[in-house]
């Protein structure tokens, strides 16, 4: 059964932009269809959303890829940094989250369209959809990865993954049930 949802979201975070540091409240508004018919796993994918966008977007800094030193400067001083390709205006952090909040809920939800708004941009909303996002912001980058990591890779960076453990079994948010263990009893 495939239906149609809306969530809306609020978070704050910080934006770094011609040399100045700002503080922001964004309002989002997603409208999803509902692509698994397990309601445990929509149930998730929704979790899943709530989890990135309260605890790794919330409270982090958006700032331009291309300012490494700006960027540099605030991971030494312990902030969360999330980097983006282009200035952290709406319309791009829009595209990004948009991007990205789909591949965590790997196809159990498709977000097809997203509505975005700050309080420094006055109240004005973004409305992106998916087509547009990923033309414009392609497929090479952390918005492309099903973890709730906002770092870019290395280019020349190699993973090796000796655990088949994502960051998601971690939180409790994989979209299988741990084993139950049993328990042993004496009986007499």
């Amino acid at each position: 059964m495939i239906a149609r949802i809306e969530r809306d979201f609020s978070f704050s975070t910080a934006v770094h932009f011609d040399n100045s540091f700002y503080i922001n409240y964004y309002h989002i508004t997603l409208s999803m269809l509902v692509k698994d018919n397990s309601i445990a796993h929509q149930n998730i994918a929704l979790e899943r959303i709530i989890h990135f966008l309260s605890s790794v977007i919330q409270n982090c800094i958006f700032v331009n890829e291309l300012e490494k030193k700006i960027i540099k400067k605030y991971e030494e001083a312990g902030i969360n940094v999330c980097s983006l390709p282009e200035d952290p205006y709406d319309q791009i952090i829009s595209m990004v989250l948009l991007l990205k909040l789909n591949k965590i809920v790997e196809g159990k939800l498709e977000i097809t369209d997203m509505v975005l708004g700050s309080d420094l941009s006055d109240s004005v909303r973004f409305c992106t959809v998916q087509e547009v996002a990923e033309n414009v912001l392609g497929n090479v980058s952390w918005w492309n990865d099903a973890s709730f990591s906002i770092k870019k890779r290395p280019e020349d960076a190699k993973i090796v993954k000796l655990f088949d453990t994502s960051d998601w079994d971690l939180i409790g948010l994989s979209w299988t049930k741990p084993a139950k263990k049993t328990e042993k009893t004496d009986t007499i």
